[in-house]
């Protein structure tokens, strides 16, 4: 593997970088890559199991192994050494910490839309998920409809905070949003009793409770309120980088090797490919 891991574990302001000009060569992203010698890494800090942290503080999960694919695919593009550089993300800053270009890659749980590829680009899908709500098991809670005169804790910036207040709107209900910064916060808020609930992708739903002290307490529960295919996110209109991203990801899915990453993660948590994904893994496998 052509690369040496490093940990920038401060938080990096926003605007610190500016756009990543074009360059000769091969230009945009893999030039200012080349040019350091480092490939910056945008992570999550409560994303299971897809972007965490481990006992050690590493940064861990489905969509650090399929970026550490790309990372090996761009060392092999540049013909060098690269340094990992990671920058922790959140929903709020995600976007703009690449359209600023500080990171040069988000490998997290991102959904992939219209309205942010007007600042950024994505991938190919990796996951598909969607918005559902967790509760504790006593607390009456099986549907939106069960959320009137309720607390729920929303992520801000992110496509399930829309989703759910848009459901609550649509049902005429009286809910008390409390917005909070990530998952962790979000869990944290339920387990304290400062809400009655919890919403965001039911996949991480389910990686929130598997990390709980008490996991037999919490339910996902309701209909899904989104659709989220989720993706890496890169950077737009820099279609150099996008195909090494592209090639690496096609690789994985066309050799299968997807199946492993896939179980070395999901299989704990008992949630198998369902035929969607597996379909997106089959279109994402572009022949050489």
């Amino acid at each position: 593997m052509l690369f040496k891991n490093t940990l920038l574990t401060a938080a990096v302001a926003l605007g610190l970088s500016a756009p990543v000009a074009m360059a000769d060569g091969h230009g945009g992203t893999l030039d200012k890559i080349a040019a350091s010698g480092e490939i910056v890494i945008g992570h999550r800090e409560s994303s299971v199991p897809f972007s965490y942290l481990d006992e050690n503080q590493n940064p861990v999960g489905y969509s650090i192994d399929l970026c550490m694919k790309i990372v090996d695919a761009v060392a092999a593009e540049l013909d060098q050494e690269l340094t990992i550089k990671y920058v922790p993300v959140n929903p709020k800053t995600r976007i703009a910490l690449m359209a600023n270009g500080t990171i040069d890659l988000e490998c997290g749980s991102t959904t992939n839309n219209l309205t942010r590829q007007q600042q950024v680009e994505y991938l190919p899908v990796t996951f598909v998920t969607g918005t559902k709500i967790l509760t504790r098991k006593d607390s009456g809670i099986n549907s939106v409809a069960d959320l009137d005169g309720m607390a729920v804790a929303l992520a801000q910036g992110t496509t399930n905070e829309r989703a759910v207040m848009a459901a609550v709107e649509a049902a005429g209900l009286d809910v008390k949003i409390l917005p909070v910064r990530d998952h962790a916060e979000g869990m944290l808020s339920l387990e304290t009793d400062r809400v009655d609930a919890y919403a965001t992708d039911h996949i991480l739903l389910h990686g929130l409770i598997s990390k709980s002290k008490n996991p037999d307490d919490f339910a996902v529960v309701g209909d899904f309120l989104s659709f989220d295919p989720y993706a890496l996110m890169v950077r737009r209109d820099d279609s150099a980088f996008e195909l090494v991203g592209k090639k690496a990801l096609a690789e994985v899915f066309r050799t299968g090797e997807i199946v492993e990453i896939y179980s070395k993660w999901f299989d704990p948590l008992g949630v198998p490919a369902d035929p969607l994904l597996q379909a997106a893994f089959i279109l994402g496998a572009l022949p050489e």
